[in-house]
């Protein structure tokens, strides 16, 4: 008789769904196809302001626990972005296990569409680090709840677009907070990362007049960038970006994290404001850039772009309309600014008042 009983990896990862720090999910999939070597995790923290609306991540953790955790926590962010982006939709998040570049195939992706179906519509899913819009396609084949896809498969197309447009927003928005003037003409701006969302913000900020210095771990990345804008200056990497003397904005558009107890004492920046989810790599760490004078936009408020566009997806996609709503990210982060002088908190704090505010009023109406 083959032994079912949990292994110590299968005790670590249900502990970590069940700590209430994590934030009080609704619902946690564990998924697996052995065929496909599937193994992913789909979180759905809220559905109060409707079915829960998140990107698939396919990415290689060190451990199962890694990947529910980052779930948890994506998740979690998910219900505050879409909340504060003013969207009838919920927070989830999946993670696929594993290097894309070796595991990812069709009948995987097929896979990860049917256990997405099964759960009804109360998650929608889309493109995250790993996941592109063909993937999204062949997503759809087994899940009608699948946005993010191309054109031709009846999608919007590259989410990327609007979400550095929304970030270029929240950068304008901090400049006329903190300096009186929403252009970012003769600021220097560092960006970490120039992939999917990075190097199309290098080209708002430079149509802008900044002057832009960047890096990335891959050198193609690098190279695109540079090869178009020869004005742009690479730096090695991240910790000599944010040692840049003369950095007015760094902006975080790669993995998470990227605001800790070493960074934040290095940071040279008066703002940071980026396209990374979960900058913040614990609590606390918001007051530190408080504590410093750095103005921190938080990330799931400025990077709502790219959800505001997969989000009109599912209702006939209109960029005009879709662009116009992800420009009012202006407006959302300088009442945030605004909230958090007022109430003498940092601005994160602000903006989780805020979307637990928008929540909590949805909850109270379904309970009428």
């Amino acid at each position: 008789m083959t032994d079912v009983r949990p292994t110590a990896d299968d005790l670590g990862v249900l502990s970590t769904l069940f700590r209430s720090e994590q934030g009080g999910h609704e619902q946690v999939v564990l998924c697996q196809d052995r065929e496909s070597g599937l193994k992913a995790v789909i979180a759905i923290h809220s559905t109060a302001l409707g079915p829960a609306l998140g990107g698939t991540r396919f990415h290689a953790y060190a451990s199962d626990e890694e990947a529910v955790l980052d779930a948890l926590n994506l998740a979690r962010g998910m219900s505050y972005k879409n909340a504060l982006a003013g969207l009838d939709h919920g927070g989830g998040k999946a993670v696929i296990i594993g290097d894309p570049d070796v595991l990812k195939s069709e009948e995987l992706l097929l896979a990860y569409g049917r256990f997405v179906a099964s759960l009804g519509g109360r998650y929608v899913t889309a493109c995250d680090v790993g996941t592109y819009v063909a993937d999204m396609d062949v997503v759809a084949r087994e899940c009608r709840w699948t946005t993010g896809r191309s054109p031709e498969g009846g999608g919007a197309g590259d989410s990327s677009v609007l979400t550095a447009f929304g970030v270029f927003q929240g950068m304008r928005a901090s400049a006329q907070h903190l300096w009186g003037d929403p252009t970012l003409r003769g600021r220097k701006v560092g960006v970490a990362g120039v992939g999917k969302v990075g190097h199309h913000l290098v080209e708002h900020l430079l149509q802008d007049g900044a002057e832009v210095v960047i890096t990335d771990v891959r050198q193609e990345s690098l190279d695109r960038v540079l090869a178009k804008h020869p004005q742009v200056t690479a730096v090695a990497d991240t910790e000599a970006l944010i040692r840049t003397q003369g950095l007015d904005i760094y902006a975080p558009c790669a993995l998470g994290g990227a605001l800790d107890d070493d960074s934040v004492p290095a940071l040279t920046a008066r703002v940071v404001c980026g396209a990374a989810n979960n900058q913040l790599a614990h609590p606390g760490v918001e007051k530190d850039l408080a504590d410093r004078g750095i103005l921190y936009a938080p990330d799931y408020v400025v990077n709502a772009g790219g959800v505001i566009q997969v989000a009109d997806e599912l209702h006939g996609f209109d960029f005009a309309r879709a662009k116009a709503k992800a420009t009012k990210i202006f407006d959302t982060t300088l009442a945030i600014f605004d909230r958090a002088k007022a109430d003498g908190i940092p601005p994160a704090a602000a903006a989780d008042r805020l979307a637990e505010q928008r929540m909590a009023e949805a909850r109270a109406r379904r309970a009428v």
